[in-house]
């Protein structure tokens, strides 16, 4: 079973460096066929053997049989030979994670669990149901949650060192008009429609009676772990609404205080007596009680049991009337949007900046303006009909902290697709010739990165065209 879970874990980081997409899939469709085939896949594999070694990781025939049938499956190509390009694709990732680990890159718990929850909930789907999801995976959905916790934890910390290892990657004004002028008109880049989104929130009111029911239940496990009834973990494995750490116990690794909520760090940090709990710590995910496991130089490691105070629907409804309200209010000039969402919005992040909601890129630049799969899901379906200066009717939505508000928005400006201009997109073609220097530093990094490392590739590959130089030797 765990040579399976291996597999499989590696086989979807393969594919992610193939098929550049927020999904596993491309559609529902295939999405559910590769859920349902993926089991199949591995049991039907040949006897395993090790076919490429990077360092002191083993990279199995196995692994490159699943990868080839899962990008298969997403309907990924290749400019080469696959039989080449996937177990190399392995291989690369490897050197970045085994770099993530000399570097000591981290990533949040709650950047890993957003994105299981969006991936799971994107399988979901897809499927039809939770129990379809799990028939086809053949294991429970908490299994399931705890296998893509593993994957998306290894993709974002290579994402991480990525950007780590290009951060200084800026190119001149005069290098963007060179490269513009230099492209065949052919080549010149097709810019999507673009927008930008103005939104003002209301987050529904918490009934005080709810949060009293959260408390009292923290309470009482705080009890029950005092009186040796049950054990932290247990309880945490049983109850905690966190789920990148609920099944492992509520364990939380190693971790520095800028990686944690505020609210959360001020507590972990300051408890010393692993036998005690907490007391109940309100953060933006809710309330918790913690437990300290160890301390090693700036890093804490502690279990938590979270619970989420759950909002009822009558207050969706009362937030949604209000919004009803300042929306007719602002179609009647009494006031603009920006003062709304300067006054009235709940939206910490939007509210200084006249609601006007910021992209936040891969490469860690931040614009105003949004491709459309870039929006949130219920934002981008709001948009899709209206004109710009529109104001949206109210809508709930979960936000980026996975709490349910209830929004309007306005269109601001809308940019329709059309081939690249220097005078109108610059930033753009700016954004792909530094792109294009990043990927330059990164291919020469990994042929540097092979040279230090030790690698054993089998005969059967000698005859390879690979990307990267070096790898027989």
């Amino acid at each position: 079973m765990r040579k399976i879970r291996t597999a499989i874990r590696t086989a979807i980081m393969a594919v992610m460096a193939f098929v550049n997409t927020g999904a596993l899939a491309q559609d529902a469709d295939s999405a559910k066929t590769v859920l349902m085939n993926a089991d199949t896949i591995i049991s039907h594999s040949v006897v395993d053997e090790v076919v490429w070694v990077v360092g002191d990781e083993a990279i199995l025939k196995s692994d490159v049989e699943t990868a080839r049938m899962q990008a298969l499956q997403e309907g990924a190509s290749w400019t080469g030979d696959p039989d080449c390009t996937i177990p190399e694709q392995l291989a690369v990732q490897k050197l970045f994670l085994n770099q993530a680990d000399i570097d000591s890159i981290e990533v949040s718990e709650s950047d890993i669990s957003q994105q299981v929850e969006e991936r799971l909930n994107y399988w979901i789907e897809a499927s039809g149901s939770r129990e379809k999801l799990e028939e086809y995976k053949k294991q429970s959905i908490s299994q399931i949650r705890e296998e893509l916790r593993e994957v998306l934890g290894d993709m974002l910390r290579v994402q991480e060192m990525r950007k780590t290892l290009v951060k200084d990657v800026n190119v001149l004004p005069a290098e963007v008009r060179r490269y513009f002028k230099d492209l065949p008109e052919d080549s010149i880049p097709f810019v999507p429609t673009e927008v930008e989104v103005q939104i003002v929130t209301q987050t529904p009111k918490i009934e005080q009676e709810e949060i009293n029911r959260v408390k009292s239940q923290l309470r009482d496990y705080t009890n029950r772990i005092n009186q040796g009834d049950a054990s932290f973990s247990t309880l945490a494995r049983l109850y905690s609404e966190d789920p990148g750490t609920a099944r492992r116990g509520g364990e939380l690794d190693y971790t520095g205080r800028g990686m944690l909520d505020p609210a959360f760090a001020a507590v972990a940090f300051n408890l010393t007596d692993p036998k005690k709990v907490s007391k109940i710590v309100e953060s933006e995910f809710g309330y918790h009680i913690i437990q300290l496991i160890d301390k090693k130089g700036d890093k804490v490691k502690v279990r938590h049991i979270l619970l989420k105070p759950q909002v009822s629907d009558e207050a969706v409804q009362q937030a949604l009337l209000r919004l009803d309200s300042i929306r007719n209010d602002i179609m009647d000039s009494k006031f603009s949007f920006e003062d709304a969402a300067a006054v009235i919005s709940d939206d910490k992040d939007t509210r200084n900046n006249h609601g006007l909601m910021v992209n936040s890129t891969q490469m860690g630049r931040t614009t105003s303006r949004f491709k459309m799969q870039d929006l949130p899901q219920e934002v981008a379906r709001m948009v899709e009909g209206m004109k710009v200066g529109d104001v949206s009717t109210p809508f709930e939505m979960i936000n980026q902290r996975g709490k349910t508000v209830c929004a309007i928005i306005r269109l601001k400006n809308r940019v329709e697709g059309h081939k690249a201009i220097i005078s109108e997109d610059f930033q753009i073609m700016k954004d792909i010739v530094e792109e294009k220097r990043r990927n330059e530093i990164l291919h020469q990094w990994v042929v540097d990165k092979i040279k230090t490392t030790y690698v054993r590739v089998n005969d059967q590959y000698k005859d390879c065209k690979f990307e990267y130089q070096g790898w027989i030797k």
